[in-house]
């Protein structure tokens, strides 16, 4: 394993700590090249329940019945999303729409399939 020299301070002492590098004398962490960047790039994509990327804009297809919290209302399969926003959510809701019908509502990515 190649001693790493920390890019702030220029310590020779950092250390790896799973994918991150960490300087223990600043305390300084980084990642050890575009091997990292190309990974936290794929996971940051979203994807439908086929794992196609889906996009800003995009049309969806809900692919089974989903009940609103909070109302008596369902959104049934087969229905038909357009104009789709991603977002990221922490509860996994990432997908932001306008159902006809029911209104605004978010989306899990994994109940969906691109159109």
């Amino acid at each position: 394993m190649d001693a790493m020299t920390c890019p702030q301070c220029r310590s020779e002492h950092a250390y790896q700590d799973g994918a991150l590098w960490v300087c223990p004398e600043c305390g300084h962490e980084w990642s050890d090249g575009p091997a990292a960047a190309v990974e936290t790039s794929e996971t940051s994509q979203i994807r439908d329940a086929n794992g196609n990327v889906l996009a800003d804009g995009d049309s969806v297809i809900v692919i089974k019945d989903l009940k609103v919290k909070g109302s008596s209302s369902v959104v049934k399969g087969g229905t038909k999303v357009r104009n789709i926003r991603l977002q990221e959510a922490s509860d996994g809701h990432n997908i932001a729409c306008k159902i006809d019908g029911i209104g605004q509502m978010n989306l899990k990515s994994e109940f969906v399939r691109k159109a």
